[in-house]
């Protein structure tokens, strides 16, 4: 299990995005397997909860009346309107966790990812998974239940639209080979944790080294 030292450190905002089929899904799952330190956000939504799902860990399960009622406080970071329901991301839940030191893993389109950078940009740190080819990414949509002609031809329309906006992410993976992806993925979160930005501790360390001159 990978781990990090929480201690001094502000947490950073991991947000993924990718075309569906392009794997994006399994490397969230992967990292949050293997790194104990990074949480997924948990959205606030109107839709009705499914079977399995749990209120708080799925999702923030509300009525519309009371999700109005956060828009007009100003209470999300982002949020949107999706086949009748709305979705958002709490804004005191998301400071309160990158102020205790976690990281948060967020999986949006390019519309919520635009929106999280301009709340939090100091804090987001955004990653396009790309396909290795769209015939690859045809085929992995072909694979999955429930596929149809119709459904696949949709997907592959929708992917031709996102991946238009790969160069508003700071990086870009390509997912051929998973393994090689989780681990450029993993680097990119080291990295980004130890930016002088998020290390709270520097500030005073510093000023023990100069006054110890």
């Amino acid at each position: 299990m990978l781990n990090s030292t929480l201690t001094g450190r502000r947490g950073l905002m991991l947000v993924l995005s990718s075309p569906s089929g392009a794997g994006k899904t399994t490397l969230a799952r992967k990292l949050m397997e293997q790194c104990e330190d990074v949480k997924l956000s948990v959205s606030m939504t109107t839709r009705t909860p499914r079977p399995n799902e749990v209120d708080g860990k799925d999702y923030h399960f509300c009525s519309e009346e009371e999700f109005r009622g956060t828009i007009n406080q100003r209470g999300f970071l982002e949020w949107a309107k999706v086949f009748d329901h709305y979705y958002g991301t709490p804004k005191a839940n998301t400071l309160r966790d990158l102020e205790a030191g976690r990281d948060l893993l967020f999986d949006v389109d390019w519309q919520g990812a635009d929106a999280l950078h301009d709340q939090m940009p100091n804090d987001c740190v955004s990653v396009f998974i790309l396909p290795p080819s769209m015939a690859a990414l045809e085929a992995r949509l072909a694979a999955r239940a429930g596929s149809t002609p119709e459904l696949i031809a949709r997907r592959m329309r929708d992917a031709r639209a996102e991946i238009k906006h790969w160069r508003r992410y700071d990086y870009c993976i390509i997912n051929e080979d998973l393994d090689v992806a989780f681990d450029t993925l993993w680097q990119i979160l080291c990295v980004e944790r130890t930016r002088r930005l998020r290390q709270d501790d520097l500030e005073p360390h510093v000023r023990q080294l100069l006054d110890e001159l």
